[in-house]
């Protein structure tokens, strides 16, 4: 129920944080018994779109984008079709899939995907066409030496790739250990858990379900609260001179 007029979600020139409470759903092309909701996209400056995939029983979606996509499995079970191969989309599973090469979604039961779509910058080493994981196979590593905060890399650390995707999970009590200011942009997408974000000069709670935009040279910093650790899923653009 609406608390007169009452949310967290905030924009700012720097950020933006949205909450379940405020998100609009609408169908994309390509979708049948689907929708999207789009957390963030050019239209307030970020350089790269993120938007999370809502399949209903027995729905579709046919994405033809241009850009290359980054996949992840959020809930529910999600075939994925791409360069004639199937994959399964579980949650924690994720695909990569490369600039100009059209992708499927289905689901017999219903499910949702985080998907971040970004102009591809081109090397000259090109990525793999479609790359597949899961996040479970990705070997934690401490952030920084610190036990309490770990990070599982999804995509590879190798110049082709323009954009990095991680998770990160705080145990209750960690945070991160300095407030960073850098040229690189975020999405996050909170998985699990709660915290407090420190965005430019603000301070907001925020839980499971809510999604940051950080614009290249934001202040931010994080700190977990509450009693069972908190993880989130978080995009950057990297491996690209600031000119280019």
């Amino acid at each position: 129920m609406q608390r007169l007029g009452f949310t967290r979600s905030a924009r700012q020139p720097d950020h933006l944080l949205l909450t379940p409470d405020t998100f609009i759903r609408a169908p994309l092309p390509g979708m049948q018994k689907a929708t999207a909701v789009v957390h963030v996209s050019p239209a307030i400056g970020a350089r790269f779109t993120q938007y999370t995939v809502e399949l209903e029983p027995g729905g579709t979606f046919v994405n033809t984008s241009a850009a290359q996509r980054f996949i992840y499995g959020i809930d529910g079970e999600l075939a994925l079709s791409a360069e004639e191969q199937e994959h399964s989309l579980a949650s924690g599973s994720y695909c990569y899939i490369s600039a100009g090469r059209p992708v499927c979604l289905q689901s017999h039961n219903g499910g949702r995907a985080a998907v971040i779509e970004k102009p591809y910058q081109a090397l000259d080493e090109m990525p793999p066409r479609i790359l597949t994981g899961r996040e479970t196979d990705a070997a934690p590593q401490p952030l920084m030496g610190d036990e309490a905060i770990e990070v599982r890399t999804l995509l590879p650390s190798q110049q082709a790739f323009d954009f990095a995707v991680n998770t990160m999970t705080f145990q209750p009590g960690a945070s991160l250990p300095m407030v960073e200011i850098h040229v690189m942009e975020h999405g996050l997408l909170m998985l699990s858990g709660e915290g407090i974000y420190r965005l430019g000069e603000r301070w907001y709670p925020v839980s499971a379900g809510d999604f940051i935009w950080m614009a290249a040279f934001c202040p931010q910093w994080f700190g977990a609260l509450g009693k069972v650790p908190t993880r989130y899923l978080i995009y950057k653009d990297w491996n690209r001179h600031p000119l280019a």
